[in-house]
């Protein structure tokens, strides 16, 4: 059977680059919580987030 051509959640894993962050020890902390609580990770959370406000921010202009 052929592979479906959608893609899987490894291929665009793949496709995600590294970077890092500074957070009040406090604010990870809670992010950290959260994120157990809501059956999720602090990367996805935060990955939602930028994405929103991209989405908010579309064609603004600085």
């Amino acid at each position: 059977m052929p592979k479906s051509k959608t893609a899987s959640p490894k291929s665009e894993d793949a496709k995600k680059v590294n970077t890092s962050l500074r957070l009040h020890r406090k604010t990870l902390k809670a992010l950290k919580t959260r994120a157990i609580e809501d059956d999720t990770s602090v990367q996805k959370i935060i990955e939602e987030l930028v994405d929103s406000y991209l989405k908010k921010t579309a064609g603004k202009k600085s």
